[in-house]
């Protein structure tokens, strides 16, 4: 099933699209892949605590010649799909429309991690709620280095506001999960008429959510529903055969837990019956040009993690 329909590609006609490479259906599961089980994180904020402030460290998106290659990538990777060198593959879990108003995660970063290849993307985890106006993306390029990007999705059509992955970052926004930082992000629908939503990064010096990017329109994805997954834009390194990222990231781990649901005003964690596992509940690494890497479903539906 793919991900992304196909979307409008005119003004990116100076750039050629990645293919979706999407298992059979049916297809097993070969004996690296891990199976279900690893210890659940620690406890992620109440999504009820208070909002207080934005995040003042994000700033509009600067529009410079390798951000903007970035952006076209990302951008790419929603439209139309043709064969070529490169790959373009996601894992996750996909929320129904009916099983939600808002979304929230804890998602994993590594300043470590850098990307070789400058025509490779990595957007891990990356989450966005059904309908909603913005696409909360974690981004790994040489474009842009390593960034939080809100992406609008209800007229902007690109990366609105961006936070560096640094060390103010770091020790106001994230703390240790599983043994590596990561951030807890929420996205909600405001209001009672309209689309309106915001998004929230917790900020554990006020104890309560930042907001980070706020937008109000038609939801021009084109998919009615939501996402939180891993995803890579990757080139192919001709003297392994593998991605040039399955060495990058050989000791990097990508994480997405605490993965919750809003409906009626309660939270509670995504579930088997409302957050299915796509494209498949077990993916061949092959087809993400690494063979090594490991999906692992470590929650119901609640918790993923992509590794070595």
């Amino acid at each position: 099933m793919p991900r992304r329909s196909m979307l409008t590609c005119a003004a990116l006609a100076t750039l050629t699209v990645a293919p979706v490479v999407v298992p059979t259906a049916g297809a097993t599961a070969p004996a690296a892949a891990m199976p279900p089980g690893p210890p659940a994180p620690a406890a992620s904020p109440s999504p009820d605590a208070p909002k207080s402030g934005t995040v003042t460290e994000a700033r509009p998106f600067a529009r410079t010649p390798g951000s903007e290659k970035a952006a076209r990538a990302f951008r790419e990777l929603h439209g139309l799909r043709v064969r070529r060198a490169q790959l373009h593959h996601f894992w996750g879990v996909e929320p129904t429309a009916a099983s939600h108003d808002g979304m929230m995660a804890t998602q994993s970063v590594d300043t470590s991690y850098r990307v070789s290849n400058s025509a490779d993307f990595t957007y891990t985890p990356t989450i966005k709620a059904a309908g909603s106006c913005m696409e909360v993306t974690t981004v790994y390029s040489q474009a842009v280095g390593n960034e939080i990007w809100a992406w609008d999705w209800c007229g902007g059509n690109g990366p609105a506001k961006e936070i560096k992955m640094d060390a103010a970052f770091l020790q106001t926004y994230t703390q240790v999960v599983n043994g590596h930082p990561a951030y807890n992000i929420q996205l909600v629908k405001t209001g009672t008429s309209g689309n309106a939503w915001s998004a929230y990064l917790y900020n554990y010096k006020t104890s309560s959510w930042s907001l980070f990017y706020s937008k109000s329109g038609s939801d021009t994805s084109q998919l009615t529903y939501g996402w939180n997954i891993f995803e890579v834009y990757a080139s192919r390194d001709a003297s392994t055969g593998n991605a040039y990222y399955c060495n990058e990231a050989k000791n990097v781990v990508f994480e997405s837990s605490s993965i919750q649901l809003r409906q009626n005003g309660a939270w509670r964690p995504a579930g088997a019956s409302d957050s299915p596992w796509q494209p498949t509940a077990e993916p061949n690494p092959r087809d993400y040009w690494c063979p090594t890497l490991k999906f692992v479903r470590a929650g119901s539906n609640d918790h993923w993690i992509v590794r070595q």
